[in-house]
């Protein structure tokens, strides 16, 4: 266990200390002013190391197993047929496992670091138009779908591009009736929602479905659900601010004639 942590650390500090060199480089030979609080820098570096090496180390030990584990479980013959073993599952036999993944795509998603961070600073920028949590619900209910209707796909054994081309022309044709400040925030939500958190989880739900479900290729079948899980907070996201942005509509509505009423009787 020790040598792997040591493993893990040293590749930590290889991808994160190119970014260090071109902070230094850039603060040193192009805007030429000496690093303040150097001992604070340093001591928050380590903190990083430390920090992402654990984590990769849990997600390698912790959540990468849990998801490749639940698959091979809730695809087992013998848990969705039960006695009759010569039976042949159908699609709607499988409901256990397009829970989970909804389950899972959402529990991971409010969990992830990155969507906390741009759901924070989306809730500064705009003056807190953009609540923190509406946010993080939109996208996790976006990835919760996303999943679920690929792990779908992939007992139904149906090629991935019938669903990703209708989503995206979805997206797009919505991005012309969306209010035009959350459409770039929305695109932003597909990337952030697939980070450190949702990625091996949701790559090993896949790769256990396609290597359990009987005619599945783990190649073919097995990848994809990132991609699901990229394109539908787009759509929730945009579709939470076209629903906020209708509910304020009908309020001003509702209260525009008391107005006038009362403004008739003075």
């Amino acid at each position: 266990m020790l040598i792997e942590l040591m493993k893990t650390v040293a590749g930590t500090v290889i991808d994160v200390l190119p970014i260090a060199l071109i902070i230094v480089i850039f603060q040193v030979a192009v805007i030429r002013r000496k690093m303040k609080n150097i001992s604070q820098l340093v001591i928050g570096f380590i903190y990083v190391l430390v920090g992402l090496s654990l984590f990769l180390v849990g997600l390698e030990k912790a959540l990468f197993p849990i998801g490749r584990l639940m698959a091979t479980q809730l695809t087992d013959m013998s848990f969705i047929v039960g006695d009759a073993i010569d039976a042949v599952p159908g699609l709607l036999d499988y409901y256990w496992v397009y829970l989970f993944a909804f389950c899972i795509g959402a529990s991971t998603t409010i969990a992830e670091p990155a969507l906390i961070a741009v759901a924070i600073k989306a809730n500064q920028v705009s003056g807190g138009a953009i609540g923190v949590w509406g946010l993080r619900i939109a996208v996790a209910l976006g990835v919760a779908m996303g999943i679920a209707l690929g792990t779908w796909r992939i007992v139904a054994g149906i090629p991935i591009q019938y669903f990703i081309i209708p989503g995206y022309v979805f997206v797009v044709i919505q991005t012309y009736f969306a209010p035009r400040m959350i459409v770039p925030l929305a695109y932003d939500s597909g990337g952030v929602s697939t980070s450190t958190v949702t990625v091996p989880i949701v790559a090993a739900l896949g790769l256990g479905l396609a290597e359990t479900v009987p005619g599945r290729d783990p190649l073919l079948d097995g990848f994809g659900l990132i991609a699901f899980a990229c394109l539908f907070p787009m759509i929730t996201v945009m579709g939470y601010a076209q629903g906020s942005a209708w509910l304020a509509l009908r309020s001003r509505r509702e209260t525009e004639p008391s107005d006038d009423n009362e403004n008739t009787g003075e």
